[in-house]
């Protein structure tokens, strides 16, 4: 069997699901290949490594995740419902996955960092590089909150940072726990991060929706 020109995708299709659902260090190359339905020879075809292709892996789901979180970022909403949204899409896709998974997925990034964190070098300052990404895409949102007056914090960059690890500990948390219910405090938390002047304008509403994490 040839190199077909759809081999390529459907290993990164075959990793992507596989890595989502076992992690990276348990998985061979052998059985990504069995996987994707394509011969293990033809693997180095199309990727150096399985360390670059963990890079694809992750290349592809942040170009899938930042241009949702720009959709919805982006909208003329005010600056506290945009944030909202953005988290009730986070918390509903790990609540529509959980029944055919029967876990809580949890964040790509975040799985992937904690396993390979110190495995590869390469994964680990990708992963940084889109941390600081979202961290500035949630940064805008601040400054403009604040410009309004919808906020108190003073440092938008640090409150940024603080929104993001709230958003990916919880996550976390829902994850560990199996239980989707742990994201319930998300967004009131991140209200209480941010200094919001009037939290109960933005506190009810359940979450939903949904975007890459």
């Amino acid at each position: 069997m040839g190199h077909t020109s759809d081999a390529g995708e459907k290993i990164l299709r075959a990793a992507h699901s596989l890595f989502d659902q076992r992690g990276y260090s348990a998985l061979g190359l052998a059985e990504i290949c069995r996987a994707a339905g394509v011969p293990r020879g033809s693997f180095h075809y199309f990727f150096a490594s399985k360390e670059a292709l963990a890079l694809s892996v992750v290349d592809e789901h942040w170009d899938a995740q930042r241009r949702a979180w720009l959709r919805l970022l982006g909208t003329g909403a005010e600056p506290l419902s945009r944030l909202r949204a953005l988290f009730e899409a986070t918390g509903a896709r790990q609540r529509d996955g959980q029944p055919d998974r029967g876990t809580i997925a949890g964040c790509v990034f975040a799985n992937l960092a904690v396993e390979t964190g110190d495995q590869t070098e390469a994964v680990r300052q990708r992963l940084r590089e889109i941390f600081e990404a979202q961290v500035a895409m949630v940064e805008s949102v601040v400054r403009e909150a604040r410009r309004r007056g919808e906020v108190s914090v003073s440092d938008p960059r640090e409150a940024a940072r603080s929104v993001m690890a709230q958003l990916e500990g919880r996550v976390l948390f829902a994850k560990l726990y199996g239980d989707a219910a742990r994201l319930g405090p998300l967004w009131a938390n991140c209200l209480a991060l941010l200094g919001a002047r009037c939290p109960q304008a933005y506190a009810t509403g359940e979450l939903g929706g949904a975007v890459p994490v």
